[in-house]
This record gives structure tokens, sequence and C-alpha cells, in this order.
């Protein structure tokens, strides 16, 4: 294929971030083992440096799963609202799937989440809550499939969503049926943590996504198509009906392979603000 042909497929491509980025804050409840932060700038300040974000965060490889704090353990309706959405590189990078997202502006969409004990040993993922674990062996996780079919189907509609399934030897894994035997699939690379004070938790991770149309499997390998990163901070309230909340940013980067990747390099192209909410459900 010349390289006109390439940019035609990719612009082709990227025409799909329309719903694409609709899944991307899904893993803000399919994340994996919190690390140390780096030295450098904190996830709070990052948060109020947006939008002037010129680079990728200082991630550490993911491994295992990520251990919420205890005030997040429950079922909850959550209501996710986009905010505010930037362009930093326009005009002269634009993503087709931007301008189509903006019908969802200060359009609050509900699902319900939730975040359940699990049992570790040793740092080794166990199984589900056990009658004989210390009670420090229980940590409490999202449960990433439950969660991300009832986010990306309050999205997209039950029909655009036929199931989500998690890799069960990898939970940074994640694949995504979509209607026309269309698949997408997430995998968490890095992430960081950290907790400003007793009342808050941020965490920060960076994930690659492909997809693939399987009736059109057998006319190439599975494209990359982005990396995403999703840099959120919970805030615990006092009020009982809605005992957290969230601030969270979703930043589009280019891949290697798109043809304006030089031109952006590690600068995202585009940028989402949501504000989500948490209220309890017997």
């Amino acid at each position: 294929m010349d390289s006109e042909g390439k940019s035609l497929l990719w612009k082709r491509l990227r025409k799909n971030l329309l719903w694409i980025t609709l899944l991307v804050f899904v893993w803000l409840v399919c994340s994996a083992q919190a690390v140390a932060q780096p030295v450098g700038q904190t996830l709070t300040e990052r948060q109020q440096s947006f939008p002037n974000w010129q680079s990728k965060p200082p991630v550490q490889r993911s491994e295992g799963d990520l251990a919420y704090p205890k005030w997040m353990a429950g079922t909850w309706r959550m209501s996710a609202t986009l905010i505010d959405m930037v362009a930093p590189l326009a005009p002269e990078i634009n993503t087709p799937g931007f301008e189509g997202n903006r019908q969802f502006l200060h359009q609050p969409v509900t699902a319900t989440v939730r975040f359940v004990p699990q049992t570790v040993s040793k740092g080794r993922f166990m199984s589900r809550t056990l009658p004989s674990a210390r009670a420090d062996d229980i940590q409490i996780v999202s449960d990433r499939a439950f969660n991300s079919l009832s986010l990306a189907r309050a999205y997209l509609g039950d029909d655009g969503v036929k199931a989500v399934k998690v890799d069960p030897k990898d939970p940074n894994r994640q694949i995504t049926w979509l209607k026309n035997n269309q698949q997408l699939i997430s995998t968490v690379t890095g992430r960081m943590v950290e907790t400003p004070n007793a009342a808050a938790f941020a965490t920060t991770e960076v994930f690659q996504q492909y997809f693939r149309n399987l009736k059109n499997a057998d006319h190439g390998p599975m494209i990359y198509l982005n990396e995403v990163e999703n840099t959120t901070i919970y805030r615990r309230h006092s009020d009982p009906n809605f005992p957290f909340s969230a601030d969270q940013i979703t930043a589009i980067y280019l891949s290697p392979q798109d043809p304006d990747y030089f031109q952006a390099k590690d600068r995202p192209v585009a940028l989402y603000r949501y504000q989500l909410s948490f209220s309890p459900l017997n």
C-alpha cells in the first residue's frame, strides 16, 4: 500500500473515534496494580494544568489489581457528564470523532457500577472473598467486566455492545465485542496513584486500543489505533446521598502508525473532561 493509501486508511479508522472515545473512560473501573508515584508533577497538579498538557504522565508498568479505598466499596449509580473538550493541535491535526462527540456535552449518562472485596495472598491474585482470610488480605477492586459492559451500553445502547470479557490471566487486558463483528481490545500498559489525603484518591493509567473487524480479518493484521490516558481524582464527601465524586480527564494520543504522529509526538490530539458522581443503590 502506498503512502496515500495508508493515509486514507488511517482517516477512515480515526472516524471510529466517535464511539471509541465513548468507551475510554470505562477503564476508570478496570484498573490494575497501584504503584508508587514517580518524582515530578503530581496528579493534582496535572489536573490543574488542564488543558495545557504537553506530554504523557510518567507511569510505571501495570501489574495485578488496583486496591481502591474502602469508602468506594459497594454498588453505585454513576452519573458521567462531559463538561469540556479540547483539540490542542487543531486545526493542524483534527480527529474526525471529536466534533461528533459535542452532542454529549453537558448530557449526563448514568450506569450502575460496583466495587467488590477480593482476597489476595502475598501479592498474588486469589479467589473472591474467603472466610478464612485476614482483614488485611481483603482489597476493594472493580468488578471490571460488569462495570465495563454497564458503561459501554449506557453510551452505545444494548444493541451496540454484545459482551465484555476481561482476560482471566491478565486483568489489564479487556475485549469489548461490538455490533457487526467488531472488537475493541484495550490493554493497560502503565499507571501510578497517589493519596493526597484521607478523603482523596488519584490515579492515572495509560492504555493502548486496538480495533478490528472480524469480517475483514483475512485482509490484514489487527490495526493499532491510538494510546489513551485517563487521569482521575476521586473525592469523598459527607453527603450520604452522594458519598464521593470524581474529576476525570481523558487524553487521546496518536499511534506511531498514524501519518500525523511525528507532528503530534507525545502531545494529546483530543482532551475530554468528565464530572462523575456516585449515589448508593440498595
